[in-house]
């Protein structure tokens, strides 16, 4: 069992629940309770099932907690708080002989063990007293519905700590709603309660008591002892009479002197904070798994966005989009815009010879192709870019989380980066380069060619680019002939040089190039969103790594549970 409780420890310990969902603060805060239980009390508890029961004296303020407990041990130990919020390190007091079971290897082991009086409360203040109880200690912990929030976290986290809660309220305030919300805790996990009303007017005792003790039974908690200590005057010592606190203290001897009875409670207790710490862990599961559903979900918007981008991308720049304005005007200007772009038009069968001899481009003209490309596919991919970041900022401002994480992100999430147009145009004119190398090696055993001469690499460059542009022949209407007819002389004049397949290959490459390329660049500013996303630490995997040791710690317990109900009829079965 330590084992399984050492894995689900570590198993909420991993478990990330960043994202601002419904009730995800509330699990936050569930999930660090459940952890420091277990670090403080469960574990611990189970590898030294024989240390002495401790008792948890715990209530709001101003109920005389402090009070009781010296007057309990029967010396001053513990120092009531004048002004209250009192911030002081709580104190565990227990016989000198018990001393080994409290050191910091023990319960509470994040808090420093300390012998003196200190306001530290990060530190535990232990004091050896011999009219303790050997078997029995005693906590005063600070108010549960202090002011401050360091003390009522703390309050907290030494209740969860104890093998019995001694809880302390007053006639006055016995209905406040903090204390029992604690006490609705408590019976939530079968743990073992005893209440001390406190400051109890001799003539309301009975009619209190008898309200009191009705709370608690529609609460779950109608087994647990009551005890009225009566309003009354202290000692200079800071202590009640003896007789007002008798039968609290006997009670307590009662359970340290009888082994069985101080086993049975804190086996109650450990139990019941086991099987709670199982059905929490699966809340927890619950979850973490909303927020790892909520993860994917953004993280599908954000790619969704961006993979839109892409494919508008690769088929803008494959159908025949880009072969209009700039381009268009430059590429004819290039190749000649007579009658044999007309004739190209409508008589798609000339001889290739024919082709290759009308065209009149300069080393210039290819030049100015070249950067009418360049403009174009810049502008055509900082488009996309920009509608892709809009797209993915609206997909997410749609979400409660993915406004916070847009908030948080340190920069406009929806706009393209501020260096992305720069990026843009190396990615481009590296591409262009790419295209005029790969021209280049084709050509390297024809460059003494007059043909490969008479275009120049620059002038076969820009070929290659106007072919891949019409790579679809999507556009229809007029464009259709003159992107169609463009593409097709661009295509004519490379298969003058290269040949049908190597032109083939050469478009195929290119646009492989092209695409890669651009979808790099894309991917650059998708990871602005899926980085937040990953920055996170949100495993998807940690859901079913909560369930799987809640279940072992459940499998564990019912085993437990079983053994001795079978032991009990195995000893039937062998009876004479």
């Amino acid at each position: 069992m330590v084992t399984a409780l050492v894995r689900m420890r570590g198993a909420l310990q991993e478990t990330r629940l960043p994202l601002e969902l419904p009730g995800a603060d509330e699990q936050r805060t569930s999930r660090a309770e459940m952890v420091d239980q277990l670090e403080d009390y469960v574990i611990p508890r189970l590898m030294t099932l024989d240390a002495p029961l401790l008792a948890v004296v715990g209530g709001s303020t101003g109920a005389g907690k402090s009070t009781l407990v010296n007057s309990l041990v029967g010396t001053r130990v513990t120092t009531p708080g004048v002004l209250r919020p009192t911030t002081r390190s709580p104190v565990l007091v227990h016989h000198p002989d018990d001393a080994q079971w409290f050191g910091q290897e023990g319960l509470l082991p994040d808090l420093e063990r300390v012998t003196r009086q200190t306001n530290d409360p990060a530190a535990l203040q232990l004091v050896a007293s011999p009219a303790m109880t050997p078997g029995l200690a005693i906590l005063d912990a600070p108010d549960i519905d202090s002011v401050e929030e360091r003390n009522r976290v703390l309050a907290s986290q030494l209740l969860a700590a104890a093998d019995l809660w001694l809880f302390v309220t007053s006639a006055a305030r016995y209905a406040d709603q903090v204390p029992w919300d604690f006490l609705r805790k408590a019976a939530d996990r079968s743990a073992a309660v005893a209440i001390v009303l406190d400051r109890t007017p001799p003539d309301a005792v009975e009619t209190i008591t008898t309200h009191l003790a009705r709370m608690l039974a529609s609460r779950g908690l109608k087994d647990s002892p009551l005890f009225t200590v009566e309003e009354g005057e202290v000692s200079e010592m800071g202590l009640l009479k003896t007789s007002a606190v008798i039968e609290i203290r006997q009670w307590l001897q009662a359970l340290a002197n009888d082994q069985e009875a101080r086993a049975a409670v804190v086996q109650q207790t450990l139990e019941g904070a086991v099987r709670t710490l199982a059905r929490r862990t699966h809340q927890v599961a619950d979850a973490a798994t909303e927020q790892a559903d909520a993860v994917r979900r953004l993280r599908e918007d954000a790619n969704e966005a961006y993979d839109r981008a892409a494919v508008a991308i690769a088929e803008a720049s494959a159908d025949g989009t880009l072969l209009r304005g700039e381009v268009l005007a430059r590429w004819q200007e290039f190749v000649g815009t007579g009658e044999l772009l007309k004739s190209l038009e409508t008589r798609v069968g000339w001889l290739r010879d024919r082709v290759v001899n009308a065209v009149k481009g300069k080393p210039q003209q290819a030049e100015r192709v070249t950067v009418a490309v360049e403009s174009g596919l810049e502008t055509l991919i900082l488009e996309h870019a920009e509608a892709a970041a809009e797209r993915a900022e609206a997909s997410w401002r749609s979400t409660a989380a993915g406004q916070i994480l847009l908030r948080d992100a340190g920069e406009d999430l929806g706009r393209a980066s501020r260096d992305f147009r720069r990026r843009a145009e190396r990615v481009v004119r590296d591409w262009q380069s790419d295209v005029l190398d790969m021209v280049r090696t084709e050509g390297a055993d024809k460059r003494s060619t007059a043909r490969f001469l008479a275009f120049g690499v620059n002038g076969l460059s820009v070929a290659l680019m106007v072919v891949v542009f019409a790579h679809t022949a999507g556009v229809t209407g007029a464009e259709a002939g003159i992107a169609g007819g463009s593409a097709l002389l661009g295509q004519k004049l490379l298969e003058a040089v290269f040949g049908d397949q190597a032109v083939r290959s050469l478009a195929e490459r290119a646009r492989q190039r092209l695409e890669s390329s651009v979808s790099e660049l894309l991917d650059s500013e998708r990871r602005r969103y899926t980085d937040l996303l990953d920055s996170l630490g949100i495993e998807p995997e940690a859901p079913e790594r909560l369930r799987k040791t809640a279940r072992k710690v459940d499998d564990l317990r019912f085993a437990a549970t079983r053994a001795p109900q079978e032991s009990v009829s195995d000893s039937r079965d062998s009876a004479p």
